[in-house]
């Protein structure tokens, strides 16, 4: 990809939101790792995923030295007036927050292995472990209108899912389920879906 970019005199925008959320330890792979200093990269970056600062809308840009201006000029017109307090929490985090990084990661990462063996264990489900971010997609055997599943779900087994379908036409046949939460809810959840998974099969 970075080769044909430099071909074309193309931009790239790097969306490393997740970078953090790598169960293979350390960061994702980034552009950081193979770019040269006059390469054409945006990176974008935000608070709300490794720093569950969600809501907060704060974040930041790495962009080369030449568009400061005008991403300045941007920012007075569309952004600026971020709170104070949000400012010094954002630094804070960046400062003093890898401890409560690492525990958001274990947890997803623990939360992953929970939803991800209970629906495998049903034998009609069929996914691939994430090896990063916090969302599991998932399909359910002969369940092929997922948004109607979702709604299905929530009735029948009381389960609140996203549609694959709201992602994009890549997500037909797919279920999107965030396992960023506690162990009793996830856990529940999951007791939930594989037990109405297995109920369905047995009709």
């Amino acid at each position: 990809m970075l080769d044909l970019a430099r071909r074309h005199g193309l931009w790239i925008i790097a969306d490393e939101i997740y970078g953090q959320f790598h169960y293979a330890g350390g960061r994702a792979p980034s552009f950081h790792d193979v770019m040269a200093p006059d390469d054409a990269i945006l990176f974008v970056q935000t608070f709300s995923k490794n720093w569950a600062m969600t809501g907060w809308r704060i974040g930041w840009i790495e962009a080369p030295p030449v568009l400061g201006q005008v991403i300045e000029n941007i920012i007075q017109y569309s952004t600026s007036g971020v709170a104070a307090f949000m400012q010094r929490g954002a630094i804070a985090a960046l400062e003093q927050g890898d401890g409560f990084v690492a525990e958001q990661v274990a947890r997803a990462r623990a939360g992953r292995e929970l939803v991800s063996d209970t629906l495998l264990a049903t034998g009609q489900v069929r996914l691939a472990k994430p090896p990063g971010a916090f969302y599991l997609f998932f399909g359910i055997t002969g369940e092929t209108d997922v948004r109607k599943l979702g709604l299905r779900l929530v009735d029948e087994a009381r389960v609140g899912i996203a549609p694959g379908t709201a992602f994009g036409p890549g997500g037909e046949g797919f279920l999107r389920l965030c396992f960023a939460r506690g162990e009793a809810q996830l856990g529940e959840a999951a007791r939930r879906l594989a037990g109405w998974i297995t109920a369905r099969s047995a009709t």
